[in-house]
């Protein structure tokens, strides 16, 4: 069973999903081919030329994007092009956030629990 974000909200997606988006953006040639994307889409061989990798290495970080869901491709002929699929990086965005209120409402917990200790020392 896949937990709940919150009430009202969708449920979270399966962390196999989360962890793909994340593997996905855990390389810096990935993350900058993702970077590239956002300006239009381009086929392989545009994206790879900046790259002093072999071809068949690039296309494993692209089948790793495209795995992902970051990026889809299609082929017209024999040129196949990709393009920045921005559902997933709306996940990721999520859970970051979903992180960021989680531990903003711990540490004002803390904050405030400190703040009591503080009290009652000076009383």
């Amino acid at each position: 069973m896949t937990p709940q974000i919150g009430a009202g909200m969708q449920q979270a997606p399966h962390p196999v999903v989360v962890d793909k988006v994340f593997r996905a953006l855990s390389d810096p040639t990935r993350r900058h081919v993702l970077e590239r994307l956002t300006a239009r889409p381009a086929s392989v061989s545009e994206l790879a030329a900046p790259y002093a990798m072999a071809l068949p290495s690039f296309v494993e970080h692209l089948k790793v994007l495209e795995t992902s869901g970051l990026v889809r491709s299609h082929k017209t002929g024999r040129v196949r092009t990709y393009e920045l699929a921005t559902d997933q990086l709306k996940l990721a965005e999520d859970w970051l956030g979903h992180q960021r209120n989680l531990w903003e409402r711990r540490l004002d917990q803390f904050d405030a629990y400190v703040m009591t200790l503080k009290e009652e020392e000076s009383k």
